[in-house]
């Protein structure tokens, strides 16, 4: 894939591209949801994009307008709920269900057909889930696209971790529903599978019609997603796919030595999550004990034990207030030594 990125550079593929993104790379994009889905994505529906906020800024773009309403499960990563704001559409946001430490999190989908109202045009999904590392059963996706199908609405879907899915949990693409045109803005992205956060390449998928006029908006965004990282993006995708499955499995022994590290703290509530590369634990108990807000305990572990994590309410709105994200994209010795450190300050803390 660098090797790729080079030779492109070394061959002069510097100038523009189309707005949309070169042929070659978005039919590797069809190709591989079709494949790994059974879809039947046509290239002319795929757009490359500027990473996958600038697929999300499309996506929302493409049917939002001033005074619409977007429901938001939460906590969420927040260029959904931002970039409905700055379109002048409000979020109404739902939390997710916290099942405690042995299930997880799940959408509540009672809470998000309570408010649907006539000026409900999308839903947001990001499955596998950042920041609690959920991953949405086949069955939610399928209510999801039963409320959006019944109420007319967009579904704006955000599945950029869908390779990093542990312990054979169950996962349905949205892109694999045989309607997904009628209901589907998709998008995805190479930063997450390929380690390619910096190359700045995603994809949004929409049907034809759709994906026309968006071209005419990205073109006066970023006139192109960058040239040669689009060549690297097409190896990525149709090179050995071993470096990735072994990395996912890297990640999931990080995921079980955080789990059991963090376990050790006490008013820890972990969940071991099963996709994406985060942990949401809920910290309720010593924010309780301690009579500190979620992010002055996140400042604390920072400025006390020079230990990074964000806190809750970081992913709007407000479901966030009782937990912290974690992420194990580090080796398995830093999060030892992470988790030793806020052991060390939860304990002082709970003794005062």
């Amino acid at each position: 894939m660098v090797n790729a990125g080079i030779k492109a550079l070394e061959e002069r593929f510097t100038a523009y591209t189309p707005a949309e993104g070169i042929a070659e790379l978005r039919e590797a994009v069809a190709e591989y949801l079709n494949t790994r889905y059974g879809s039947d994505v046509e290239p002319d529906e795929v757009l490359i994009t500027v990473g996958t906020k600038g697929a999300a800024f499309l996506a929302l773009s493409s049917y939002l307008k001033p005074g619409d309403e977007v429901i938001v499960p939460e906590p969420t990563y927040p260029v959904y709920s931002e970039a409905s704001r700055f379109l002048g559409a409000k979020p109404r946001y739902v939390p997710l269900k916290w099942l405690g430490e042995e299930k997880g999190f799940r959408l509540d989908l009672e809470a998000i057909k309570s408010l649907i109202s006539p000026r409900t045009k999308a839903i947001t999904i990001i499955n596998p889930h950042n920041p609690t590392g959920a991953v949405f059963s086949p069955q939610e996706s399928e209510e999801i696209m039963n409320i959006a199908r019944e109420n007319n609405l967009v579904v704006v879907v955000d599945e950029i971790y869908d390779n990093f899915i542990y312990d054979d949990t169950p996962f349905k693409s949205f892109i694999s529903f045989p309607d997904w045109r009628d209901y589907v803005v998709y998008s995805g992205g190479f930063s997450k599978t390929f380690s390619m956060t910096g190359w700045r390449v995603g994809y949004l998928v929409v049907r034809k019609e759709v994906a026309r006029n968006l071209v005419k908006l990205a073109v006066n965004i970023w006139s192109c997603p960058p040239s040669f990282s689009q060549k690297a993006a097409i190896t990525a995708l149709r090179g050995d796919w071993r470096p990735v499955r072994e990395m996912v499995e890297m990640f999931r022994r990080r995921r079980d030595t955080m789990v059991r590290e963090l376990r050790k703290i006490p008013g820890f509530k972990v969940w071991k999550g099963r996709g994406a590369f985060y942990l949401f634990p809920n910290v309720k108990e010593v924010l309780e004990e301690t009579g500190l807000t979620v992010e002055q305990f996140a400042d604390k572990i920072l400025t006390e034990k020079y230990v990074v994590v964000l806190p809750g309410t970081a992913f709007p709105d407000k479901a966030g207030s009782h937990y912290l994200r974690f992420t194990y994209a580090i080796d398995e010795e830093r999060i030892r030594e992470g988790a030793e450190r806020i052991l060390e300050l939860v304990s002082d803390l709970l003794r005062k």
